[in-house]
C-alpha cells in the first residue's frame, strides 16, 4: 500500500481492545485500524478461559473488586479496579446483544465458571474459546460499518510526531515492505502484550511488545514493566508449543500433581490449586526442583464426556502432543503469559503524549496492579477500549487532558558494565539467545546477580542499536529486534530497580513485600523526554 492515508482515528491492533474501540469510533469518524497479521491473529484469540464479570445473583461489582484488589498484592489503582467491575456487568450484557454465545446452564442462564482467586462463580465462557468468540461478534459489528477501514499484514513502526511533542499518526511497513503514513488526530494503541520478550509463553508470534516500544521511542511514559505474569499450567512438551491449559480447568476440579501422582499445593499455598497465578507458578517451579521431575495437571477424576464437552480445544491441543487431556496427566509448568505494566493511561486511555491513547494489555492503568485476577484480561480489553474509543471521540484536538498524576521518584541505575551485546545485527546474541537471557534471569525468581547482568547485556545492545545509522527499521524482521530489545530491556531495568517481592514480581534477595518503601508504581519517561530512562 505504502504513501499516506488519513481519517479521523488510527487504531493499531485488532484484539478486544481495539474493535471495542473502532465500535465506538465508527459513529463519529473515519477509522483505520492497522493489524499486524491477519485481524484474529493476537492473543484475544488465544484467551480460553472467560470474561470475569459480576453477573450472577450472590456476586456483586465489590465483591469482583475486593477479589481485583487482593490479587494485584497492593499496588491496583482502586479507581480503575472501581470502573473495571463496576462498568464490566453492562459491557457484557451488551457483548451478548451483540450475539456473543456463551455457554448457558439449563435455566438458560449464563453457565459461569470458577478460576483461581475468585471468591465466587462468575467467569462467562464460550467453552474454551471466549475469546474467539468475543472477536468474532466485535469484527462483525466492525464490518457493519463503511467508515471502517481494516489493513491488515502491516507493521507499525513510528509514531509520527509534530515539534510540539503531539501524536498526529503512524508510520508503518506494509505486507510488500512499503514505508507509508497514516494520519489522523487522535491514535489508540492496542497492540496488545510483550510475551515474545520471553523464550517461554503462550503468547502468539505477534506479541512483542510494539505499543510500548512504540509509544517509549515517541516519549511517553511507561510503568509497571517488572510485573510480569507467568501463567503456571502450559504444555511443557519437548518440540511442541507451549499451550496454554487454561485456569479454567482448575476451576473445574483439575489437580496439579507431582511425579509420584500427589497434590502437592497446600504445602505451599493454603488456597492450593486455586491459589493466585502468581503463587502457583512460583510452587511448581518449586515442586519441580525439589523433586527433580515435572509436575503434571490431571483430570483424570472427572467424568471424561464432561472434560471433551467443556474443553474441546484444550483436548484437541494436548492431542496434538500425544496426551488424552480426559485420561492423562499433561506435563505442565509455567510461562510468560501477561503484561501487568506498560504505556501509563488515565481511565479514558489518555497516555502523557497529546493525541495518543492506550487501551487493553499494551495500556497501565494499575487495574491488576502487581499479578492480575484470572478472567480480567478480556473485560479489561472491553471496559477500557469503550472508553479510549469515547474520549478519542470527545477529544478536541486542543487541550490535553492532564490527569496522569507523577509517581515518587526512584533512584537511577549505575552505567552499564561495557560488554554483552556486540552486535544488534544478529551476529552474538540473536532473537533466541535474547529471549533465553530473559527467561532465565528476568523470569520467574529473579536476583539482582542475575538482573544486573542482563541489563548490563541489554543496554550494551541499546547503546549500539541507538547510535546505528539505520535507526528507522527497514524491514518488519528488524523492527521486531528493535521492539523486542527495547521492552527487553525496559523489564530487566524495572525489575533490578524494585527491590521487594510482590505479586509477579519476586526477587529471591529481596523475598518480601516491602510496603514502606516500594508500595507505589514505578514510572519511566521515553527517549523523546530523556534518553537516560529517568524515572519520575
Amino acid at each position: 500500500m505504502g504513501g499516506r492515508v488519513s481519517a479521523d482515528f488510527i487504531v493499531i491492533g485488532s484484539g478486544i481492545a481495539g474493535l471495542r474501540a473502532a465500535v465506538e469510533l465508527a459513529r463519529h469518524g473515519r477509522v483505520i485500524v492497522l493489524t499486524k497479521a491477519d485481524p484474529g491473529a493476537g492473543s484475544t484469540g488465544y484467551a480460553q478461559g472467560g470474561i470475569a464479570a459480576a453477573v450472577a445473583a450472590d456476586d456483586s461489582p465489590a465483591r469482583h473488586a475486593a477479589d481485583t484488589l487482593a490479587a494485584g498484592d497492593g499496588l491496583c489503582d482502586e479507581a480503575a479496579v472501581s470502573v473495571l467491575t463496576t462498568e464490566g456487568p453492562a459491557a457484557v450484557r451488551q457483548l451478548i446483544e451483540w450475539g456473543a454465545a456463551f455457554d448457558r446452564g439449563p435455566d438458560g442462564e449464563p453457565d459461569l465458571a470458577r478460576e483461581g482467586a475468585h471468591s465466587v462463580r462468575r467467569v462467562l465462557h464460550a467453552h474454551d474459546a471466549t475469546g474467539r468468540e468475543i472477536g468474532r461478534v466485535l469484527a462483525r459489528q466492525i464490518a457493519e460499518h463503511e467508515r471502517v477501514s481494516v489493513i491488515d499484514h502491516t507493521v507499525a513502526v513510528d509514531l509520527v510526531t509534530d515539534q510540539g511533542g503531539r501524536v498526529t499518526g503512524v508510520r508503518y511497513i506494509d505486507a510488500h515492505g512499503q514505508v507509508g503514513e497514516a494520519l489522523a488526530p487522535a491514535t489508540l494503541l492496542a497492540t496488545g502484550g510483550a510475551g515474545q520478550v520471553f523464550s517461554q509463553t503462550t503468547n502468539p508470534e505477534v506479541a512483542t511488545g510494539d505499543g510500548v516500544a512504540l509509544a517509549y521511542l515517541a516519549g511517553a511514559r511507561v510503568g509497571d514493566l517488572e510485573f510480569v505474569q507467568f501463567h503456571p499450567t502450559a504444555l511443557s512438551v519437548p518440540g511442541h508449543p507451549r499451550y496454554l491449559l487454561s485456569e479454567a480447568l482448575r476451576g473445574e476440579g483439575a489437580r496439579l500433581l507431582n511425579h509420584r501422582g500427589e497434590r502437592f499445593m497446600t504445602r505451599y499455598e493454603p488456597d492450593g490449586d486455586l491459589a493466585a497465578r502468581d503463587r502457583v507458578a512460583r510452587a511448581i517451579v518449586r515442586e519441580a526442583d525439589l523433586t527433580g521431575a515435572p509436575v503434571c495437571l490431571s483430570v483424570q477424576h472427572l467424568p471424561a464426556s464432561t472434560v471433551r464437552a467443556r474443553f474441546p480445544l484444550l483436548v484437541e491441543l494436548c492431542a496434538r502432543a500425544g496426551f488424552d487431556l480426559a485420561t492423562d496427566a499433561v506435563p505442565v509448568s509455567p510461562a510468560a503469559h501477561y503484561l501487568m505494566g506498560g504505556v501509563v493511561t488515565d481511565l479514558d486511555g489518555c497516555t502523557s503524549r497529546p493525541g495518543l491513547f492506550a487501551a487493553g494489555e499494551v495500556a497501565c492503568t494499575g487495574v491488576h496492579g502487581a499479578n492480575r485476577l484470572a478472567s480480567n484480561s478480556l473485560l479489561e480489553g472491553l471496559v477500557f477500549g469503550a472508553r479510549a474509543g469515547a474520549a478519542m471521540a470527545a477529544w478536541n484536538g486542543t487541550s490535553w487532558p492532564s490527569r496522569i498524576g507523577s509517581g515518587p521518584a526512584v533512584a537511577r541505575i549505575g552505567p552499564a558494565d561495557p560488554s554483552g551485546w556486540r552486535d544488534v545485527h544478529g551476529v552474538e546474541l540473536e532473537e533466541q539467545g535474547f529471549r533465553d537471557l530473559m527467561w532465565r534471569q528476568v523470569g520467574i525468581f529473579r536476583d539482582g546477580p542475575g538482573l544486573g547482568a542482563a541489563v548490563a547485556t541489554l543496554e550494551q545492545g541499546w547503546q549500539l542499536l541507538r547510535a546505528s545509522p539505520s535507526w528507522f527499521p527497514a524491514s518488519p524482521a528488524e523492527w521486531r529486534r528493535k521492539s523486542l530489545l527495547t521492552v527487553g530491556r525496559l523489564i530487566a531495568r524495572a525489575a533490578l530497580r524494585r527491590e521487594e517481592s510482590r505479586g509477579a514480581h519476586s526477587r529471591t534477595d529481596f523475598p518480601e513485600r516491602d510496603d514502606l518503601h516500594w508500595m507505589r508504581h514505578a514510572y519511566d519517561e521515553g527517549v523523546g523526554s530523556d534518553p537516560g530512562l529517568t524515572p519520575v
